[in-house]
């Protein structure tokens, strides 16, 4: 039995002591917790309830913003200039090659009016075990074989939950979200949770729901097969057959 399930089956037989109450509301500010630790346990527990950490900093911050941002794969806007970008063939595109350079990499990239990183050590630990476990999943984009852009997340369902995203080099985070974008449509993904409203991730066809809509969302998709195996091979398998130049009409450099 997958880590996953044995959480969900201990929670729902009371095997396991929930560190969250069922009934979370967020507050104006999305808060819904203060407490408890980082850990794969309480990390799994959290997004299968709809909140996540919001830093690995205690008080750990506990959130689930309403209204909350969700892109559906296929209605990804791929701009001209990033169709553009993906045809040039600048770029190599991995899965699940780098987890922890990934996460580094978001940890180290200055952000405006942000002092520091809001992921900590312990969440680069929790997150690498989740990858392990083929929970977490990383998406990386080099030039030159040097990583100069990428995102990470988590799966349960048929949902991905964007963490965070780096750009070394201009639009190469974009780059990573299409891909993704096309390769959660071909295997019928449900959604990304995008967490925050951002107008940069609405005018690439993010949308906000509700509260009460997302919940909806997240336990029809949670009742689904999880993906939790290896991702390395799930580009390629695309490639193969044709999605990108199907759905797109772009060729990327998929390594």
């Amino acid at each position: 039995m997958s880590i996953f399930k044995q959480v969900m089956t201990e929670l729902a037989n009371g095997q396991r002591s929930p560190a969250f109450s069922d009934t979370l509301e967020p507050d104006q500010y999305g808060l819904v917790y203060v407490g408890g630790e980082i850990s794969v346990y309480t990390v799994i527990e959290a997004y299968t309830k709809g909140c996540f950490p919001w830093t690995g900093s205690h008080p750990v911050p506990w959130f689930s913003p309403d209204p909350r941002l969700v892109l559906f794969p296929k209605n990804f806007r791929a701009s001209r200039s990033l169709r553009k970008l993906a045809r040039q063939k600048k770029f190599k595109v991995r899965f699940d090659a780098d987890f922890r350079a990934v996460m580094e990499n978001c940890a180290a990239i200055p952000r405006k009016g942000q002092k520091g990183t809001w992921i900590t050590e312990n969440m680069k630990e929790t997150y690498c075990e989740l990858h392990d476990m083929h929970i977490a999943h990383s998406v990386e984009v080099y030039q030159n074989e040097q990583l100069c852009g990428g995102l990470y997340g988590l799966t349960f369902g048929h949902a991905f939950f964007g963490e965070s995203m780096f750009s070394r080099v201009p639009s190469t985070s974009k780059l990573a979200l299409y891909v993704l974008c096309v390769v959660l449509a071909a295997k019928k993904f449900d959604f990304i949770d995008c967490q925050q409203i951002t107008s940069h991730l609405m005018r690439l066809g993010a949308v906000p729901l509700s509260h009460r809509e997302y919940m909806k969302r997240l336990n029809r998709t949670l009742a689904a097969e999880s993906h939790h195996e290896s991702w390395e091979g799930y580009l390629r398998s695309v490639s193969r057959a044709g999605s990108f130049e199907k759905s797109r009409g772009d060729g990327i450099f998929v390594a």
